[in-house]
């Protein structure tokens, strides 16, 4: 009995021997409680001020009114105006972003002797800042001096005036965020083509598939789960668009390029009203949240088939 008692390891030696599970949640812990800090709490913090009526501007202190802010939202036609943009926006710019980082990310699969060069193209669209990248384009899509109407002159057609137009401020803006984010969708993409054996593709040439049938039926299936994450980053960006559509049309003409994060970016710091901000925030959230479970839900049906 004393002996099996001075075999036993000491408290301290105990608690180091964990399971797998324990070693698990004792590693994941610090990880958990900084999330929870930085994410959790805040997005608790703004549903709880939605139920008040916060203007920094009237002097009164908070005062609760329920869903009064969401009511006013329903009734609201610049939020729905702003709320139809974002989606527009993304229905565009996602597929758009996609089909181009999928031709730029074969085009730098190649096998080009020196492919720095090709990779580094990629790169740099990418590690530009995004307001930065609104006033490049805003640029660009000048009526007078812009790149894109010499162009146009160049050719024997006449120039646009971009940003008096809602459809043609509209259309610049989406060229720009499918210029900007294209790049992002090629990057994820180029990771899955160096996923891809070559073994698939000798195999193929030599029962006689040629380079196309390779891509609908080796290529493509297997870049399925790089383009599920792509598509999931850049929708949840695109549902958050601010930075391009403010620096090339500040919104306009009128409300007709505002996204829903500039308008709650308007409501906020402009007008200092943090109760009706931090609704239109909740909804944005909401958004997100929903399309990501949309995403994760068709791709986990799709490995269990």
């Amino acid at each position: 009995m004393t002996n099996d008692i001075e075999k036993r390891p000491p408290l301290w030696m105990r608690w180091l021997d964990l399971n797998d599970k324990a070693l698990a949640v004792l590693l994941l812990a610090p990880t958990a409680f900084l999330l929870a800090l930085i994410i959790v709490y805040p997005v608790l913090k703004l549903g709880y001020t939605s139920f008040f009526n916060l203007s920094l501007t009237s002097g009164l202190p908070a005062e609760f009114v329920g869903l009064d802010n969401y009511r006013l939202m329903i009734s609201d036609p610049v939020f729905w105006e702003t709320t139809w943009n974002t989606v527009l926006i993304t229905l565009i710019t996602v597929p758009g972003a996609l089909v181009v980082g999928l031709a730029l990310a074969l085009l730098a699969n190649l096998p080009f002797r020196t492919q720095w060069p090709v990779r580094l193209s990629l790169l740099i669209p990418w590690a530009l800042p995004l307001s930065f990248a609104g006033l490049i384009f805003a640029w660009f899509f000048h009526s007078e001096y812009g790149v894109v109407n010499d162009v146009l002159n160049r050719f024997g057609l006449p120039g646009v005036i971009w940003f008096n137009s809602p459809n043609w401020a509209f259309a610049a803006i989406c060229l720009t965020i499918i210029w900007k984010t294209s790049s992002f969708m090629a990057l994820i993409i180029l990771a899955g083509l160096q996923t891809i054996p070559r073994s698939l593709y000798e195999a193929a040439d030599v029962d006689g598939a040629g380079r196309i049938r390779q891509f609908w039926e080796i290529t493509l299936p297997l870049l399925k789960p790089s383009i599920a994450v792509g598509l999931i980053f850049r929708t949840i960006t695109s549902l958050q668009t601010f930075d391009i559509p403010y620096m090339m049309t500040g919104g306009g003409p009128g409300t007709s390029t505002q996204t829903l994060a500039m308008y709650i970016h308007q409501n906020t710091v402009s007008f200092l009203d943090l109760g009706y901000g931090s609704a239109l925030a909740v909804v944005m959230f909401a958004l997100s949240m929903c399309v990501t479970a949309v995403y994760l839900r068709v791709i986990r049906t799709k490995e269990q088939d």
